[in-house]
């Protein structure tokens, strides 16, 4: 060992949202070959895998000197830093570092472990369960309580689209998957019927799989007709509908009601006539089964038109013709 060697420290992190021991493989080399490994935090996850690995942590918080001593000589020293990192410490490193007075180690921040896509959704569910148990107004909500809000919401989220503002899109985004994730929370405290978020996950998961035979199976789709069709098939034989209406809601946007049971018909090929009438409703009603057939999203056209219109108001008084705006 070099006297002269002012030796390493590394900083070895981990995700809080991946199973502890699970570290990759450098950190399992760093460890086993450090001359110390030293973690302030009696109950860190790690610790029992650590210990089962036949790897020897020390319970102390040295500080910035102490630590740098210690490393004197070429000796490598790990120190396990909690979920908030260790600011005392790493400020110490840092002064020390840029005083110039000391010889400094090498300074290693080693990542034992990463986040996977969707690890900011446990962050979600867990946030959720405390809010749930310690808000006064959020513990005492229902599912009924809370149907107003997702309505709201998903309006919310198809303005931001329609606008394009990309910041907005994502909060929004937000808003609707909190919606999600406070029902299922509220659903795991039903007393004869509980589930949970992971329950939602898994029939959803289930779902695609199945309707997607050309993704999951041995089932081939060239185009997007081809994928419509499966989706058609699998739906229809899990629902086994009497009616091409069953399951349209009927408290829906009468123009979006219109065009879903046009829809329905179409896809059914039930060759039925619109209900005859020249009252404003049967006039709506036929050009709403019509843009539909079209291809045309009836609600959204009427959104579009009714933006112009509001633009149009604005602008005869005098104003700036506004963006659109979301409000959260």
């Amino acid at each position: 060992m070099n006297a002269e060697d002012p030796g390493r420290v590394v900083l070895l992190t981990a995700s809080h949202r991946v199973a502890p021991g699970l570290l990759s493989w450098p950190a399992w080399q760093t460890l086993h070959a450090a001359d110390r490994v030293l973690c302030a935090e009696r109950d860190h996850p790690q610790l029992p895998y650590l210990r089962e690995a036949g790897v020897a942590v020390e319970h102390t918080a040295p500080t910035a000197e102490e630590l740098v001593d210690d490393c004197a000589g070429g000796r490598t020293v790990v120190v396990l830093v909690g979920g908030e990192g260790n600011r005392p410490l790493t400020d110490g490193l840092s002064r020390l570092g840029g005083s110039g007075r000391v010889r400094m180690p090498d300074l290693e921040l080693l990542p034992g472990s990463y986040d996977l896509p969707g690890a900011r959704f446990l962050d979600l569910v867990q946030v959720m369960d405390r809010v749930r148990t310690e808000c006064p107004w959020t513990s005492g909500k229902t599912h009924r309580g809370l149907a107003k809000y997702a309505i709201e919401e998903a309006y919310e989220l198809v303005e931001a689209i329609e606008a394009g503002d990309r910041e907005e899109l994502r909060e929004e985004l937000g808003d609707v998957l909190l919606q999600v994730v406070f029902h299922a929370r509220i659903a795991e405290e039903d007393p004869d019927e509980p589930f949970a978020v992971d329950d939602v996950a898994a029939t959803i998961v289930d779902k695609l799989i199945r309707r997607h035979p050309h993704v999951f199976g041995d089932e081939t789709a060239a185009t997007p007709e081809d994928v419509h069709a499966h989706w058609l098939r699998t739906k229809a034989v899990e629902k086994q509908r009497d009616s091409a209406t069953d399951g349209v809601p009927l408290g829906q946007p009468a123009l979006a009601l219109a065009a879903k049971l046009g829809s329905r018909a179409r896809q059914a090929g039930v060759d039925v006539p619109l209900p005859a009438g020249d009252s404003l409703g049967h006039r709506l009603l036929a050009l709403a089964v019509r843009a539909e057939a079209d291809g045309t999203d009836p609600e959204a056209a009427l959104r579009a038109a009714a933006r112009a219109y509001r633009n149009a108001i604005r602008a005869a008084e005098g104003l700036d013709t506004a963006p659109d705006t979301v409000e959260g």
